[in-house]
């Protein structure tokens, strides 16, 4: 089993608040976190699986349950396959409100599931599971080509052989369109048109995006293709990063840029077998930016925020750090170890006013190049991404 370091703010968050939400995709380590964590904290603990007919029979008299088990850490599975649930555990949380009663795991983000926020707002802490970190992997022997390739979850990096973890994969493509969003949404959603849309967005990795388009491949409406990424992005699957407007007075790139989280995923779906096939393909330059970006997302210090900045002029930067209003790092993501710093990188940090950026590289030492300074990725995260 592969430890994770979000046991500890898993911890402290059932220590202040009745309630907790442990969200991420399926297959990412939830339950065995939480059961992780109930074993630590040696208290009785009733765990209930709605994906099971017999434990959501369990919650039809959702009241008297939960009025059962006070004394107990109740800990529900897949929470979004009954929404209605959260209307229920307002009141059991105001009778007694204690904390440390509730850890809920679910496979979608609150605004998927609607009247979550308003019905547990003050009551509640969401914390976010993503895929294992380069940090968590190092930790584990596990080096950042291989996550690089195989991706996050558990099951995946774990596997005994390349082949059996993109099998792995694969079926939880799978089985999250065929399934999972059908859970979910129900028949408002095609099955076949999810699948191309995320195959689609995958060939486009960090591009730009554009509804129209997209629209226009899949022979289906605009709105239709924003539902689309609305779910994909609630179900931790694929990430949009936003531009950063700095300048109003330059011609910005005013569009978000579309990424699949999970590399390994990113890899399943475009069919890329092994490293060797990664860095022969196209998408090669466009999978490592969207590993390193997802790499300092999960690491960002409290109050920092992620986007990426372009003009129509040619100024751009990967990722972009902010905190409040003020960019506070300019970053360059690329795969070689001795990189090329362009001239829009440069144009970039004289629009920011920062008098340095960064380049990250998948293992160089450091060094600098102008106004750049180059890492590798390891570095950049142990020692310059928590001094923003």
């Amino acid at each position: 089993m592969i430890n994770r370091v979000y046991l500890a703010e898993l911890e402290r968050g059932l220590k202040q608040f009745p309630a907790v939400a442990l969200l991420g995709p399926r297959q990412i380590g939830k339950s065995t976190l939480a059961l992780t964590l109930a074993n630590k904290l040696k208290k009785k603990v009733v765990f209930l699986d709605l994906e099971k007919n017999s434990d959501r029979n369990k919650l039809l008299d959702a009241e008297s349950f939960f009025k059962a088990h006070e004394s107990e850490l109740v800990i529900i599975d897949e929470v979004q396959i009954i929404p209605t649930l959260f209307t229920e555990l307002r009141p059991a949380i105001d009778g007694n409100r204690k904390s440390g009663r509730f850890l809920l795991l679910g496979s979608a983000s609150p605004d998927l599931v609607k009247g979550v926020s308003e019905s547990l707002a003050g009551r509640i802490q969401y914390i976010e599971l993503p895929s294992i970190t380069v940090m968590e992997a190092a930790k584990n022997s596990i080096t950042a080509n291989t996550l690089w390739i195989r991706g996050g979850f558990p099951s995946s990096l774990t596997a005994g052989s390349l082949s059996k973890s993109l099998l792995w994969r694969q079926q939880l493509i799978r089985s999250f369109v065929e399934r999972d969003l059908t859970l979910l949404f129900g028949s408002e959603i095609s099955v076949s048109n999810v699948r191309n849309f995320w195959q689609m967005l995958a060939h486009q990795q960090g591009g730009i995006w554009n509804a129209q388009k997209i629209s226009n491949s899949l022979g289906v409406s605009g709105p239709t293709v924003k539902r689309y990424l609305h779910f994909l992005e609630g179900a931790f699957l694929v990430r949009s990063l936003e531009p950063w407007f700095v300048n109003t007075s330059k011609r910005l790139v005013k569009s978000p840029k579309i990424y699949v989280r999970d590399t390994g995923l990113l890899h399943a779906l475009l069919n890329i077998h092994d490293y060797p096939s990664l860095l022969g393909h196209p998408v090669a330059g466009a999978s490592w930016e969207g590993f390193v970006i997802e790499q300092i997302i999960q690491g960002l210090p409290e109050g920092i925020r992620p986007f990426f900045y372009r003009t129509h002029h040619g100024a751009e930067a990967d990722l972009v750090l902010v905190k409040g209003i003020q960019p506070v790092a300019a970053i360059e993501i690329k795969l070689n170890n001795t990189p090329v710093v362009s001239k829009g990188f440069y144009q970039t940090l004289e629009d920011m006013g920062l008098r340095k950026g960064y380049v990250i590289t998948p293992d160089s030492d450091a060094y600098s190049i102008g106004l750049a300074e180059v890492y590798g990725l390891k570095a950049f995260l142990e020692k310059i991404l928590t001094s923003f």
